[in-house]
């Protein structure tokens, strides 16, 4: 991993909503947009497809077409390079 790429997803995971994205897709899950959108409390699809685009360049996202659909996971390739299973109270 280049020292770019590691810059790339600590700004990544610096932003809050990002940030929450990774949170919701840590256990394995894949999503699509608007499950995540509902998931985020329902924010716009244009913020939306923003984070998911910042957090597929840096490679912490995987985006996988199936027909017209389009699901969202971890790469936990990086992933685990960055993270730790992390668990938020309400």
């Amino acid at each position: 991993m280049t020292i770019e790429q590691t810059v790339k997803v600590h700004r990544a995971l610096g932003d809050i909503t990002r940030f929450k994205i990774v949170l919701h897709l840590q256990n394995g899950r894949s999503l699509c947009p608007s499950d995540l959108s509902h998931e985020l409390n329902e924010i716009p699809a244009s913020t939306l497809s923003h984070h998911l685009k910042v957090l597929i360049d840096c490679g912490l996202l995987i985006r996988e077409k199936s027909g017209t659909y389009i699901d969202y996971s971890l790469n936990f390739k990086i992933a685990e390079k960055f993270l730790t299973k992390i668990e938020i109270g309400d």
